[in-house]
């Protein structure tokens, strides 16, 4: 058996699978969606998901406890980091919020080249601090509209950033 009979390095435990946050990317395309661009200088990123609930208590509900179901949900994208203010990616993002339109969203694994989940959103907030004694950062909440669709389901949705689209001709010779 590999490694010494897993004696001392187990390589089947969840904790080799865990994955580390620095790998893990937000990126937005540009208005034509065929340039991926990652968002410069990330530090943090929070994916929020939320579902309502329906009360459906009645009176003749046993034991006196609540009754639910599910009802609508929602999805939230939370990022900051240190601002890039030439960056590609930050002249999109002030674009987005300006105009009003959607931005189609790609959270990837840059890791392990993969990516995790898309949909669209809208800019609801883009920020930015300028403490006197640290670096200049900004905040973005993106709400969702629709759904936040899982891409770990599909294999054809692996563009990273910087890429160019799978199926599309390079040109001549390449």
């Amino acid at each position: 058996m590999a490694f010494e009979d897993n004696l001392y390095c187990d390589f089947s435990g969840t904790a080799t699978k865990a994955i580390a946050g620095k790998d893990i990317l937000l990126a937005i395309f540009d208005k034509t969606g065929t340039k991926l661009l990652a968002i410069a200088g990330q530090k943090g990123l929070k994916i929020n998901r939320s579902k309502d609930s329906i009360e459906i208590t009645s009176k003749d509900t046993k034991g006196g406890w609540k009754s639910k179901i599910g009802g609508m949900k929602e999805w939230s994208v939370d990022n900051d980091g240190l601002y890039v203010m030439n960056d590609e990616s930050h002249k999109a993002l002030g674009e987005y919020f300006e105009g009003d339109d959607p931005v189609c969203i790609k959270i990837v694994n840059q890791r392990d080249q993969k990516g995790m989940f898309g949909g669209l959103a809208i800019v609801t907030d883009y920020s930015f601090e300028a403490p006197f004694d640290d670096a200049m950062t900004y905040s973005i909440k993106l709400d969702g509209m629709g759904a936040l669709v899982d891409l770990t389901l599909n294999d054809k949705a692996n563009q990273m950033p910087g890429e160019t689209p799978t199926g599309e001709n390079k040109g001549a010779g390449e």
